[in-house]
């Protein structure tokens, strides 16, 4: 099998978000960065899949030349080769995204043959756009499943179990096909020190993609306001007894 893995550079979460002063991308300089976590899954099920059935896995970025971590991060886990699709850090929309991923797997597929299968988050930890696995696989022509939480691949078919409502729909599409997964489809391995070392040698074809140009408009971005938190103190000591047991009693618990 050859399986190709879409992933993207996000700021690890728990961060506290601020914007630029122009308020038209995040402030990077004090975040960390990783792997969008449903995407992790998908690098994760596509090592176990070449495990199983033998073949190639290769992973791909669209980002800053800073991404190229992300991409020794997925090879440390086992991923064969990369293709860094780098930009100048600015955000592609996803019509711009999926042409540039799109002209870069039919420049692999010339030189090495078609992709069994295409795995990508079901949506970006940053943006949230729930786009690109759609836009693309209809680009390519390929069918397409969402959301999934199984994937198992039987002969020329790959079984897709989707979560809904107490059970699982089942969806089974003809290969080559392209899939979008969520966390907890699987528990991502974690790099050994010994892989990061052969992640070290492992090839990266780094091109710049040509970016489309955009037919929306950003206005500007805003950081939601956190709900407010307070604390009363009841008492010190003994003293605090009586109005902790007034307390409970207004919430119903004593």
């Amino acid at each position: 099998m050859k399986i190709l893995v879409c992933v993207k550079r996000v700021p690890l979460t728990g961060g506290k978000m601020v914007l630029t002063a122009d308020e038209q991308a995040l402030e990077t300089k004090h975040l960390g960065f990783t792997i969008s976590p449903h995407e992790e899954c998908g690098v994760e099920e596509a090592i176990r899949l070449v495990e199983a059935h033998g073949g190639e896995s290769v992973v791909l970025t669209l980002g800053p030349a800073e991404a190229l971590e992300q991409l020794r991060d997925a090879m440390a886990m086992g991923i064969s080769r990369a293709i860094h699709l780098e930009t100048d850090g600015g955000e592609f929309d996803p019509e711009a995204t999926v042409a540039a991923i799109a002209d870069a797997i039919a420049a692999d597929e010339a030189a090495s043959g078609p992709f069994d299968l295409i795995f990508l988050g079901n949506e970006s930890a940053d943006s949230g756009g729930y786009q690109v696995g759609l836009r693309l696989a209809r680009r390519l022509g390929r069918p397409c499943a969402t959301g999934l939480k199984g994937v198992v691949v039987e002969g020329a078919q790959v079984r897709c179990e989707q979560e809904s409502g107490g059970g699982r729909d089942v969806y089974t599409l003809p290969l080559p096909a392209v899939v979008t997964v969520l966390e907890g489809l699987n528990l991502p391995r974690y790099p050994s020190v010994p892989g990061r070392m052969r992640a070290k040698s492992k090839p990266v074809a780094a091109t710049a993609p040509d970016r489309a140009a955009s037919r929306l408009e950003r206005v500007r971005l805003v950081v939601p306001e956190g709900k407010a938190k307070q604390a009363e103190v009841l008492g010190t000591g003994a003293d605090a007894a009586g109005a902790v047991v007034d307390l409970l009693e207004q919430i119903g618990v004593a």
